[in-house]
C-alpha cells in the first residue's frame, strides 16, 4: 500500500514491520523469520544444494525440454539453468513463445499425447487433470531418493502457495512458482497534481480517474478485451463486490453483486478510459502506464519491475502501488494465482523433471530468482533486502497485501474448473460489451452467463 494509507479493513499505515508480520499472516510464524539462512548470489551454488539430502546426479545424461510463456519467472530461471545442469548433470532444452501463442499450443501438443515437454507452465489445472496431462506428484514428495522435505522446507511457502495446488482430492499437480494478485498503480505526479490521495473504494477510483485525465493521458487503463485471458482485473471487482465466478458448477456472474461490479468496471472505461480500450489485454495496460498515456492502471502486481525500471519505465520512481479497492462496506478482494509448473503424465523423464521442480522452487534458486524481481512463493525470499531492491519495497507490500486479501478458494474455484477457458471467455464477452457500451451490465452478464453455463451443460 501506499505510505500513509489505511487499509479498507482499518488498518493503520503502511510500515515496514507491519510488512513482516504480514509475511507471518501469509503463513510462517514471526519466530521463524529471524532463523531464516540468508543465502548470497555470490556464495558457493553447489555447496548450498550439498545440505540436501539427495543424490542430485542420480539422472545425469538424462535431458528435459522446459516449455513455458516468455514471462518473468522464464526470464528468471533461463540464466540458472546452466547451474542445474552442473549441479544434476540433466540438460534443459527450453520452449518459450508469447503467452498467448503458447497458451494456444500447449493443449493440442498434450493431447496428441506427446511426451514433450517434460516440465511446462500451466494455468487450465482443472482441464489438465480431467484430460489426464499432468503427473500427480504426491508420491515425489513422499519419495526420500528424490525429496528432502527438511531442506526443503514447505514451511517457507507463503500460505496461498501451499494450499493453491491441491486438489479435492488432496493430490498435487503441479508446483506453484509465482505470487501475483491484481494491484492498483498510480502516477504519483499526476495525483499530486490534482492534490487527491490514493483511492481507497471503487467510489473514489471513479471520481479520482475523472479527475486525473487529461487529453494526453487517460484516467485508466484496464484489461477488457473479449476473451478469458483478460479476465483478472475485472473477476476482482466481481469478488469484492462479493460475487462469484463460479458457484455448485454453475456461472454464477449473472448476480447482482456480479451486475453491479461489471457496471462499475464498464463505467470507468467508458469515462476514464483509454482510447480503444475494449481491445486492451494486459501488455497494451502496461505499456500505456510506462510510457504515461494512463494515470492509474489495475493488473498483475508482477508489473513492478517494469514500472520501476528506468530502462522501460517514464514514471520509475513515481509510481505509487497500493492496495486493490474496495466496494462500501466490503472488504477488498483481489484475484490472486500462482503461475504453476507440471510434469508430463506421458513424459518420458518424470524423476528427472521432478527433481527439476524441486531445484527451481527451493529456497536457494528462489533468493537468486527474487534477486532479480520475481515474485516467488518463498517467505525467505518476499523478506530478502535483494528482492525489495529488484521488486521496490512499496510494490512488495501491496502485492502481499492483495495476497493477503485474496480468496484463493473464489480462484480456484474458476481456474481449477474443467471448462475454465470457456467460461472466462462468454463472461469477458460481456464484459467487452458492457464496457463498449453495447449493452447494459444486467443483460450482458445474463447472457454470459447463460452461454458459460450451456459449456457446463455440455
Amino acid at each position: 500500500m501506499a505510505p500513509g494509507e489505511k487499509s479498507p479493513h482499518g488498518r493503520g499505515p503502511a510500515s515496514r514491520r507491519s510488512f513482516v508480520r504480514g509475511l507471518g499472516a501469509a503463513g510462517v510464524a514471526l519466530p521463524a523469520l529471524a532463523m531464516l539462512p540468508r543465502w548470497g548470489v555470490a556464495e558457493d551454488v553447489a555447496g548450498v544444494y550439498a545440505h540436501a539430502a539427495i543424490d542430485w546426479k542420480q539422472f545425469a545424461g538424462q535431458t528435459i525440454t522446459l516449455a513455458g510463456a516468455i514471462h518473468p519467472w522464464s526470464n528468471a530461471i533461463t540464466p540458472l539453468l546452466w547451474d542445474f545442469t552442473k549441479l544434476t548433470g540433466i540438460s534443459v532444452v527450453t520452449d518459450f513463445r508469447l503467452e498467448t501463442a503458447y497458451m494456444g499450443a500447449l493443449p493440442i501438443q498434450l493431447a496428441r499425447g506427446s511426451s514433450t515437454p517434460d516440465v511446462f507452465m500451466f494455468t487450465a489445472y482443472g482441464q489438465g487433470i480431467s484430460a489426464g496431462w499432468l503427473e500427480p506428484l504426491n508420491a515425489y514428495y513422499s519419495d526420500k531418493s528424490l525429496t528432502d522435505l527438511g531442506w526443503y522446507d514447505e514451511a517457507d511457502l507463503l500460505e496461498t502457495a501451499r494450499t493453491f495446488p491441491v486438489w479435492r482430492n488432496g493430490e498435487r499437480y503441479a508446483c506453484p512458482i509465482t505470487s501475483e494478485a491484481v494491484t492498483l498503480f498510480i502516477n504519483g505526479e499526476a495525483l499530486a497534481a490534482k492534490n487527491l490521495s490514493v483511492p481507497r473504494t471503487f467510489d473514489e477510483l471513479l471520481a479520482t480517474a475523472n479527475a486525473i485525465k487529461t487529453s494526453e493521458m487517460s484516467g485508466i487503463a484496464m484489461r477488457a478485451q473479449a476473451g478469458g485471458n483478460s479476465s483478472p482485473p475485472a473477476m476482482s471487482f466481481v469478488f469484492s463486490y462479493g460475487g462469484d465466478m463460479v458457484k455448485d458448477n454453475k456461472a454464477a456472474f449473472a448476480s447482482p453483486e456480479a451486475i453491479a461490479a461489471i457496471e462499475m468496471y464498464g463505467q470507468l472505461l467508458r469515462q476514464a478510459g483509454s482510447r480503444g480500450v475494449s481491445g486492451y489485454e494486459w501488455y497494451h495496460v502496461l505499456d500505456d502506464f510506462l510510457q504515461r498515456k494512463t494515470a492509474i492502471a489495475i493488473d498483475s502486481s508482477n508489473f513492478a519491475t517494469d514500472i520501476s525500471n528506468p530502462a522501460k519505465s517514464h514514471v520509475a520512481g513515481r509510481a505509487v502501488f497500493a492496495a486493490f479497492p474496495h466496494a462500501a462496506g466490503r472488504p477488498s478482494v483481489p484475484f490472486m494465482s500462482h503461475w504453476q509448473a507440471s510434469i508430463n503424465s506421458r513424459s518420458r523423464h518424470k524423476r528427472a523433471a521432478f527433481l527439476f521442480l524441486l531445484w527451481a522452487t527451493s529456497k536457494p534458486t528462489s533468493l537468486r530468482t527474487a534477486a532479480a524481481g520475481l515474485a516467488t512463493t518463498r517467505v525467505s525470499a518476499w523478506s530478502g533486502e535483494d528482492f525489495k531492491k529488484a521488486f521496490g519495497a512499496q510494490a512488495a507490500e501491496a502485492a502481499l497485501t492483495n495476497l493477503q486479501n485474496a480468496d484463493v478458494d473464489r480462484a480456484k474455484a474458476i481456474l481449477f474448473h474443467s471448462l475454465s477457458r470457456p467460461i472466462l471467455d462468454a463472461f469477458m464477452i460481456g464484459v467487452n460489451e458492457v464496457v463498449t457500451g453495447a449493452m447494459p451490465a444486467k443483460i450482458a452478464m445474463t447472457n454470459a452467463a447463460e452461454k458459460a453455463n450451456a459449456a457446463i451443460r455440455g
